[in-house]
């Protein structure tokens, strides 16, 4: 099964690819106080639905970095569809190469939820002080451990409990490489209840509605060990936090 299509699927309804609400963007868009002359960009945009949001409030420029092609054309046409294609750039190219090509030209560095395209947590860190000019922003948002996680959890969920941090720190992190905090919130229950079961169903429908798609049966059994394991053990185990900081 491909893990791009699975994603796809999943996220088809979601506005935003994390445990994130509509409040809590506006707030972090409205804290950046941008002007039309400022440069964006986003890495992992998916959709495109934060820079969309940007543009419309303050006609800013964006480029968005969209490596999966299906989400790429998906910000484009969600774009065109608003009137708005011309003032965003959009890239589909992996993350770690694309980066490269940028010197410290931004006012705004933004990586949601897709730290793991340029390598995890410091690394995106690193890569976005390097692109943002002095005084400009680095929007991040992150996942980190609320309590410790059960073996079962940490097994089904892969990796090692050191690769996630917890809330402070992952502002603590930041700090090291020389940023200020302004800014943070994180995401509640409802939050993740309101993203974990829409992109439960969404599987749920497509296969329901597509029963001759031979991937299936894996995303099913997929979907459905999942959602054990986010009721069982993730739900009170995993937080996901958004955090504003000052590259100085």
């Amino acid at each position: 099964m491909d893990r791009n299509k699975f994603s796809a699927i999943a996220h088809r309804n979601h506005s935003y690819y994390n445990p994130v609400s509509l409040t809590k963007i506006n707030k972090v868009i409205e804290l950046l106080s941008l002007a039309a002359n400022d440069k964006i960009i986003d890495i992992g945009a998916g959709k495109g639905e934060i820079l969309l949001q940007i543009i419309e409030k303050y006609r800013s420029s964006c480029t968005a970095i969209e490596h999966f092609g299906d989400f790429a054309e998906q910000l484009k046409a969600n774009a065109s569809n608003r009137g708005i294609l011309n003032i965003i750039e959009v890239i589909e190219q992996d993350a770690n190469l694309a980066i490269k090509s940028f010197s410290k030209e931004f006012d705004v560095g933004i990586c949601i939820g897709s730290s793991h395209a340029l390598g995890g947590y410091n690394n995106t860190i690193e890569s976005l002080t390097n692109i943002v000019v002095k005084g400009g922003y680095i929007v991040l948002g992150e996942i980190y451990w609320r309590k410790k996680p059960d073996k079962e959890y940490l097994k089904f969920f892969g990796g090692n409990e050191e690769d996630v941090l917890s809330h402070a720190e992952n502002i603590f992190t930041a700090q090291k490489y020389g940023l200020i905090p302004l800014w943070s919130s994180v995401s509640t229950e409802d939050d993740w209840d309101s993203y974990e079961w829409l992109y439960s169903k969404s599987i749920e429908d497509y296969c329901y509605h597509n029963p001759q798609d031979c991937d299936c049966v894996e995303m099913l059994e997929r979907i459905r060990k999942w959602r054990e394991m986010y009721l069982k053990w993730g739900r009170d185990t995993l937080g996901f936090g958004i955090y504003l900081f000052r590259n100085v």
